[in-house]
């Protein structure tokens, strides 16, 4: 047990404060939207009836759809794009999908590798892009939920403030989806930004997502 928590401790610890921080936005996302309904003059509603509701969906989607986006361009960004001095960059020589012989795939696959590595043909191109292709999708399917989870919400609002509902495709295109969207696109391609930038000036020891920290600034792809 030691070993396997000393093992999967980072996936453990982000895994953990993920559940609290939902947990946490769930019981107080509850008792505002319990507030607004009084407010309004409306009965409040169980914690079970908030989980299940587009309030609570749309705001969730709509975190995760920009945070899976963030990742999704970061991986393939980084495929082609270098930043001098960053430890978030590859080398200058390296850009590009690089070689078989650096991937380890095919003929230079070695024993540990996994099986689809050692293959050739879709298999071998699917596991190739298949983080990337995780990313996506989780992304997209983040998105759809969004989008639904917010229409339906609008249209709640619509009909209690005595006004037309929208249809999903009018809802996609409004402002109210868009603004919700892009506020959350904005943070997140700040916070890469920033990472890329930062990292070249500044360290954190022992970080693999800084320099060592007598490194040169220049120093490009290097890692502590």
């Amino acid at each position: 047990m030691k070993k396997a928590l000393r093992n999967n401790g980072l996936s453990l610890f982000f895994g953990t404060i993920f559940l609290l921080a939902l947990l946490g936005q769930a019981l107080t996302g509850h008792a505002l939207f319990n507030e607004e309904q009084v407010a309004s003059g409306l009965e409040e509603i169980s914690l079970g009836q908030y989980l299940t509701s587009s309030n609570f969906a749309v705001d969730v989607s709509e975190n995760w759809q920009s945070e899976y986006l963030q990742f999704l361009l970061y991986i393939f960004a980084t495929i082609w794009l270098v930043q001098k001095g960053s430890p978030e960059s590859k080398q200058f020589n390296e850009t590009g999908p690089e070689s078989d012989k650096d991937q380890l795939v095919g003929e230079y696959s070695n024993a540990r590798s996994p099986k689809w590595a050692r293959v050739s043909g879709w298999r071998r191109t699917l596991f190739s892009n298949s983080l990337g292709l995780t990313m996506g999708l989780i992304f997209l399917l983040s998105w759809l939920v969004q989008s639904i989870a917010g229409n339906s919400n609008y249209n709640q609002e619509q009909i209690q403030n005595f006004q037309q509902p929208v249809s999903w495709a009018e809802y996609i295109v409004s402002p109210e989806f868009w603004n919700r969207t892009l506020q959350n696109w904005q943070s997140e391609f700040l916070a890469v930004g920033s990472m890329v930038v930062l990292s070249i000036y500044l360290r954190q020891r022992g970080s693999p997502e800084s320099k060592p920290v007598g490194s040169a600034h220049d120093d490009t792809g290097t890692t502590g």
